[in-house]
């Protein structure tokens, strides 16, 4: 019975991503005013019509929809497959996407990595890889190897299969981030890496099975890379590209940019430049760079520091230094998703505590207590 259940709710799961028009930000609204997907299907017009960003156009849409052949077939190649569906509102789903409102309502994961791994480092780049570029990730992740971070990336040619290959070289977890379905592996030439990569690692997207590799899917995938790292590596890239989409979404989510250096007249180095130059990435050039950003290489503390009790602290300010007392240097990602903090709030209040002196960032945007 329960997983009857399961299953009846993974169809309206699966069924609400394929209403024409109604997009991530759009379903997660909708399933918020009605209280489930399923629920969604079986409201009235004048109720949808209520709902922000429902016009008469989307209500029909919603209410006129009765194909569920697309999710039913989704459901019997997730079972033929053992794959694993995510909605957004799962308990597995990873948190790092969890609080961004442009995060997939849907994640279909094959592989054996945690999605919640403590240290996660994307790393992409042009297609058209230069063999600095390529050796630069292989002793990127060589030195990465004793820390077990998660490399992830986008199985694409270049710099995107470089870091795969080179994570599986020294045994990191790699996770490749696709545009399309899991019934294919693009590029085909890929097809072997990304069977080693199962192995120890995995694949992940937001599409159905029967979903090709279209344009517009790709800025899709970058978001899902942005979002999901700690740390985003551009190893090496034009001024144009999908690596510059990524390094954008990656500042926007608030997360850590680095871009490697190289010749002033080398093209594809010439976005690592403009990032740099513009303050939207930090310089790296060794594996040192990155663990001193990251604040990984620096022991915790003996000790939890005590902090004064006559600070006139609101509940959630509280709730807030205990978790820091707690964990020891949190980042803004884990202490929004423990302790259920809208993220841009968040960030409101650790800066207001730390202009009080009660906490410091780090680098890596982690928090200690002063």
């Amino acid at each position: 019975m329960k997983d009857l259940i399961q299953k009846q709710d993974l169809l309206y799961q699966i069924a609400i991503t394929c209403i024409p028009g109604v997009g991530d930000v759009i379903a997660k609204n909708l399933i918020s005013y009605c209280g489930s997907p399923e629920q969604v299907f079986k409201q009235k017009k004048s109720k949808l019509l209520r709902i922000p960003g429902i016009g008469e156009k989307l209500a029909d849409a919603i209410l006129s929809f009765n194909d569920f052949s697309k999710a039913e077939t989704e459901i019997e190649f997730i079972e033929k497959h053992h794959i694993q569906p995510l909605f957004y509102l799962d308990k597995a789903y990873p948190h790092r996407l969890k609080n961004h409102v442009e995060s997939p309502v849907m994640l279909y994961y094959l592989g054996t990595a945690d999605l919640n791994a403590p240290k996660i480092v994307g790393i992409v780049g042009t297609r058209k890889a230069t063999d600095y570029g390529k050796a630069f990730v292989d002793e990127l992740c060589a030195g990465l190897a004793d820390t077990g971070c998660l490399i992830l990336s986008g199985l694409a040619y270049g710099i995107d299969i470089q870091a795969h290959r080179a994570a599986i070289k020294n045994k990191l977890p790699t996770v490749g981030v696709m545009a399309h379905g899991l019934d294919r592996i693009y590029p085909g030439q890929h097809k072997a890496t990304a069977k080693k990569m199962l192995e120890n690692g995995g694949l992940l997207t937001e599409f159905t099975s029967g979903s090709i590799p279209d344009r517009e899917n790709f800025p899709k995938r970058n978001r899902i890379v942005a979002g999901l790292c700690d740390v985003l590596v551009v190893a090496e890239t034009a001024t144009t590209g999908g690596a510059m989409i990524t390094a954008e979404i990656a500042n926007y989510f608030n997360k850590e940019v680095m871009a490697l250096p190289g010749r002033v007249n080398e093209i594809y180095s010439r976005g690592c430049h403009l990032l740099i130059k513009k303050n939207k990435a930090a310089i790296i050039t060794s594996v040192h760079d990155l663990l001193e950003l990251m604040n990984w290489d620096l022991p915790a503390a003996n000790k939890p520091k005590q902090i004064p009790l006559h600070l006139g602290l609101t509940d959630e300010e509280q709730l807030i230094i205990n978790y820091i007392r707690k964990k020891q240097k949190p980042g803004i990602d884990d202490i929004s998703f423990e302790l259920e903090l809208d993220p841009g709030i968040l960030s409101f209040t650790l800066l207001d505590l730390e202009f009080r002196g009660i906490i410091r960032q780090l680098p890596g945007k982690f928090f200690e207590l002063v």
